[in-house]
């Protein structure tokens, strides 16, 4: 991010420009929505900014800017659309102590200004950096459908009656109330038309404080395999809605970003066979929030109810009296076997699947090896990597085929995901050649759709 967004207070304080043809018109558009002062410096203006003149909007000076010009002047747009004039006044504006745009050059602004949409004083901004200024209009565009026209007015009205919330508790209840408002008495209010809003927020107000504490409760979301388009629609709303949002070392940064800026993110990370945070202190960290009357996001990666130690933590809470409920997720190996292009099961190949731990509580894990040894057995093994030798041997001693396809899918579904074809007979030796350092997962008896091509077309040319 070059460009930090901020909203400047510009009311009574000086916005100069230079410039009038369309240029400085089309800025102009924008900063006559705020409250400042603005000067444009124009020897032949168009008749637009002449206008605005006349109407007392803008101060119009028809002659070039000079040295002192930009004095006390928070803001300066140099628009006349000749790169030498443009050079001149930016670094008259430079010299006064402005902060300076020039329009279209974005290697010598100071600052930029983004596409608005506005629903005053409700303001969204929108920037790509000066890198796509159609699609940061797209965007605008969908936003200005979205957002109704109304919004405005409640949030006027919302302004003023902030001071009376206040009565409210800091935090959760005061939040409650704003959404209650903002997106359920407050519309229904407004289709009454304005003068209806205030009784209903003062009943609104009267109704949140004769209300119960909301008690502490905790949400086990799936948080899904890294990209955080794969989260369902119910996992961004309680993530939304959390407090505290305690999450497994596998949750990605961008998932983490979409929990509100005041939640307290906590992490508790297991690695196997390094680094973890004991299983006791995480049930003691869900009771204690919960108790404290948060509303608890407990993010697991993948799918809360696989390989994520779920029941200790339900048993936990349930015997202190905290309510709880599971928002599933999408689970490692739905996302690593589409990035394959194949399927779990198939007719007349596996009509079942396995899901397996490479480890459990006292090391490497056993299975039924003899079952998986046969033709056709599909198993997706998560945490597989340093159990590979183990489950190859395993495989081998019950008979299994050598060149039954092996895959691991390291970060499934995130940009830098990685996918190493291999066979039973080398997958350990692949593994290690490999070098996978992020979460994999490992498939017994499927190989990426292109490999499995290649192969039936060898075997074909060798039966010929």
């Amino acid at each position: 991010m070059n460009h930090f967004p901020i909203f400047l207070a510009v009311e009574g304080r000086r916005i100069v420009l230079s410039g009038g043809g369309d240029a400085a018109i089309a800025k102009l558009r924008l900063i006559l929505k705020t409250s400042a002062r603005i000067t444009v410096f124009a020897p032949a203006p168009a008749p637009e900014i002449a206008a605005w003149a006349a109407e007392g909007k803008l101060r119009l000076e028809r002659r070039p800017m000079d040295s002192g010009d930009a004095l006390c002047a928070a803001l300066f747009y140099a628009a006349d659309e000749d790169d030498a004039e443009d050079a001149r006044t930016a670094a008259i504006a430079r010299a006064d102590g402005a902060l300076v745009n020039v329009v279209d050059n974005l290697q010598d602004s100071q600052f930029i200004t983004p596409a608005i949409v506005d629903r005053d004083p409700v303001t969204v901004a929108i920037g790509t950096e000066g890198a796509a200024p159609v699609l940061a209009r797209a965007i605008k565009a969908e936003l200005e459908e979205r957002l109704p026209e109304q919004l405005g007015t409640l949030a006027r009205i919302g302004k003023l009656f902030r001071k009376a919330a206040e009565a409210l508790p800091f935090g959760r209840a005061r939040r409650d109330f704003w959404s209650d408002y903002y997106f359920a008495a407050g519309p229904r209010a407004i289709e009454r038309g304005a003068e209806a809003v205030p009784s209903a927020l003062e009943r609104l107000l009267d109704d949140h404080l004769n209300r119960e504490a909301r008690p502490g409760h905790v949400a086990f979301v799936g948080a899904g395999p890294g990209d955080p388009e794969l989260l369902t629609l119910k996992a961004r709303k309680a993530l939304d809605e959390a407090d505290v949002v305690i999450h497994d070392r596998l949750v990605t940064a961008p998932i983490l970003e979409l929990a509100r800026r005041e939640a307290i993110l906590i992490d508790v990370g297991k690695e196997a066979y390094g680094p973890s945070t004991a299983q006791e202190d995480i049930n003691a960290l869900l009771v204690q929030h919960a108790r404290e009357g948060a509303q608890v996001v407990r993010l697991k990666s993948g799918d809360a109810t696989i390989f994520g130690r779920l029941d200790e933590e339900i048993e936990t809470l349930e015997e202190a009296g905290i309510g709880w409920h599971i928002v599933p997720g999408i689970t490692a190996a739905s996302a690593a076997v589409a990035s394959i292009g194949q399927s779990l099961t198939r007719r007349g190949r596996n009509a079942s699947v396995r899901l397996l731990t490479g480890h459990d509580m006292t090391g490497f894990a056993d299975h039924d090896w003899a079952t998986l040894a046969q033709a056709g057995q599909v198993a997706a093994i998560y945490m597989g990597k340093k159990s590979a030798r183990f489950v190859q041997g395993r495989l081998i001693m019950h008979g299994a085929d050598r060149e039954t396809p092996v895959t691991f899918v390291e970060n499934a579904s995130r940009p830098d995901q990685r996918i190493v074809a291999s066979t039973l007979g080398r997958m350990a030796d692949d593994l290690a050649a490999a070098d996978l350092s992020g979460p994999s997962l490992t498939f017994w008896g499927l190989a990426p759709r292109e490999t499995e091509a290649r192969l039936q077309e060898i075997t074909s040319q060798e039966l010929a």
